[in-house]
């Protein structure tokens, strides 16, 4: 595996699976319940910043699903006004990422694309660790 690649799964993975920040998010809030779901969708808002502001009228989401699988989503309305959606997923696997697009289409992304998937991944690592998981990225501590 590539340098690049063992990068973006080490972003992906982490050191804290979901159940874990579950169980510290829920103990932090104490009244409230935190579901897997939640999470995502917490995770979600972040990702979808981090391509710039979501233009008016449309939706965007970007999280990672699993430890191999990231999915962009996006929902807008054409100059028509019918609703118009697409959905990608990314696919980790150990001779590259996956890029599975509506259609099907399927191919290993390279270069530029490449690049950006792997700025994209390390960004929301980092912003959901602070802004969801109250950790460091680079150290996995809590922060005080």
């Amino acid at each position: 595996m590539s340098g690049l690649l063992k990068k973006v799964a080490s972003l992906i993975t982490g050191n804290e699976s979901r159940d874990d920040a579950k169980t510290r998010a829920t103990t932090a809030l104490i009244t409230t319940e935190i579901t897997d779901r939640d999470l995502l969708r917490q995770e979600s808002k972040i990702g979808a910043t981090l391509f710039g502001p979501v233009p008016k009228g449309r939706n965007r989401e970007f999280f990672c699903l699993d430890e191999s699988t990231w999915i962009w989503h996006e929902e807008w309305r054409d100059e028509k006004n019918i609703e118009r959606q697409t959905t990608v997923r990314y696919e980790i696997h150990p001779k590259g990422v996956l890029k599975v697009s509506d259609g099907p289409r399927y191919q290993f992304i390279e270069g530029d694309e490449l690049a950006n998937f792997a700025q994209a991944t390390r960004l929301y690592y980092e912003e959901t660790s602070k802004k969801i998981y109250m950790r460091d990225p680079h150290t996995g501590l809590k922060f005080a």
